[in-house]
């Protein structure tokens, strides 16, 4: 009796574990399935935002396309309607983009001439506030630029000019500023920058963060 008994068990056991093994593989099919269907849903997602991104880029390029030719932004008043709007548009659409389309838009504002200085006419778009977070804006003219309370986090400001800009409470934390020009500039209040970081710069007659002018900063160093 004992040997059947036996036998019987042992059949019992190979068929649980033939079972067990068996769901194991069911298991792993269908996890490696779900990674393989995670990985596409969020390919998509990735694409759809670029695709969102991009048609966000040019439908603003188009819009102050418009604003330059047909409303005569260049030759608007200070706070003018159509500034207003120009700047409107471009703070919210800088909120919505990557770093490498942040870029692209300020090359086109840069060389626009719509953020900086020109023969003695201010800045007609002012970037106060703006997000420029990662953006590369190195070598960029953006002389009297308004950069106050800019989140310029990441940003590439290498040798850009910026004499007479404002960028006071501005977010300097890990922003490349080395051979900059920040002469004169505006730099109270200024966040997240160190020492190093800002010694690399141009600062002849800057206003430093604590209030102090750039000379009276450097002796109490």
């Amino acid at each position: 009796m004992a040997i059947p008994v036996v036998l019987a068990a042992a059949g019992l056991w190979f068929t649980a574990q033939q079972d067990a093994r068996q769901q194991n593989i069911e298991d792993r099919r269908a996890q490696q399935a779900q990674k393989i269907e995670d990985q596409r849903a969020a390919a998509e997602r990735e694409l759809a935002e670029q695709r969102a991104q991009d048609e966000a880029l040019q439908a603003y390029l188009s819009q102050m396309g418009s604003l330059l030719l047909d409303k005569n932004l260049r030759e608007s008043e200070e706070d003018s309607e159509v500034r207003t709007l120009a700047r409107a548009r471009t703070l919210t659409v800088l909120s919505r983009l990557d770093p490498s389309r942040k870029s692209a838009l300020m090359e086109f504002l840069v060389e626009a001439e719509l953020v900086q200085s020109v023969e003695g006419r201010g800045p007609i778009i002012r970037l106060g506030g703006a997000d420029l977070s990662g953006a590369e804006m190195s070598g960029a003219d953006l002389s009297e630029a308004n950069l106050s309370y800019a989140d310029l986090s990441g940003a590439d400001l290498t040798e850009a000019d910026l004499p007479h800009a404002s960028l006071s409470a501005a977010n300097l934390r890990g922003a490349e500023v080395s051979q900059a020009d920040l002469s004169y500039a505006d730099l109270l209040y200024a966040q997240n920058w160190t020492d190093g970081q800002l010694g690399e710069a141009y600062l002849e007659g800057a206003t430093m963060p604590n209030g102090q002018k750039y000379g009276d900063w450097l002796k109490d160093k």
